[in-house]
């Protein structure tokens, strides 16, 4: 889970062009949007799709989303679920 929780920030920093980031910055359990945490909008979440689905193979709904994107760990303990 860890590896893929590193995997998930390098390409949230590449796909959103968080170039002052680097993945040791983000917290895996912070909140992906809002004032809180990364600070991410809509438009960064049509990106963090089109991770999920380029990268994984993943297509989720809209209701699924809200729940997915809370933090880098709840991507990941998606992503993981979907692969087992």
């Amino acid at each position: 889970m860890e590896e893929l929780i590193e995997q998930l920030k390098s390409k949230i920093i590449e796909a959103l062009n968080l170039e002052e980031l680097t993945p040791g910055d983000i917290d895996p359990d912070a909140p992906l949007f809002g004032d809180a945490g990364l600070g991410l909008d809509s438009i960064d979440a049509l990106e963090l799709i089109l991770i999920l689905e380029r990268d994984y193979g993943i297509r989720i709904s809209q209701e699924e989303g809200r729940q997915i994107f809370r933090s880098v760990r709840t991507m990941a303990e998606y992503i993981s679920s979907k692969k087992a």
